[in-house]
């Protein structure tokens, strides 16, 4: 399980390190790489292997011809690649995936249970500070599923 929040960097190569926690998930795994791929929102979201293709069989008994299961298509798997984890404990994020979250030099990798999101950090700022009626909506709707 991916939890935490952690700040980093991203070279100007584009790499940046996975946390050292997530590192550990991924160890317990024999895995040394994520999937990463473009989110609904400004962000990248990695999976473990596993995880990932649990999501894709999920995702191939939906109906196909469904408008909202086109569009993730289109939004996860089309921009879904392998990320090996190198020696030093860092990925590479290809351009396209560092354009589709306008990731800049600061970074915040935030742990969401069994995949882990990789935003800017002004961004998650701003995504992170709701306003009270938003947080009021969340409420509510979370209290609607039993939580």
């Amino acid at each position: 399980m991916f939890r935490g929040r952690y700040e980093r960097t991203i070279d100007a190569k584009g790499r940046t390190s996975v946390p050292a926690r997530y590192r550990d998930v991924l160890d317990s795994l024999g895995e040394r790489r994520v999937i990463l791929t473009s989110a609904l929102d400004p962000c990248l979201v990695a999976y473990t292997m596993p995880e990932w293709t649990a999501f894709e069989e999920r995702l191939s008994k939906l109906p196909q011809f469904d408008r909202a299961v086109q569009k993730l298509k289109r939004i996860y798997v089309s921009g879904a690649v392998e990320c090996e984890i190198d020696e030093s404990g860092r990925i590479l994020i290809p351009p396209t995936l560092r354009e589709h979250a306008v990731l800049k030099k600061d970074v915040m990798w935030a742990g969401s249970g069994k995949y882990a999101e990789l935003w800017d950090k002004d961004t998650w700022r701003r995504y992170f500070d709701s306003t009270e009626d938003e947080r009021r909506e969340i409420s509510n709707r979370l209290g609607e599923l039993g939580l």
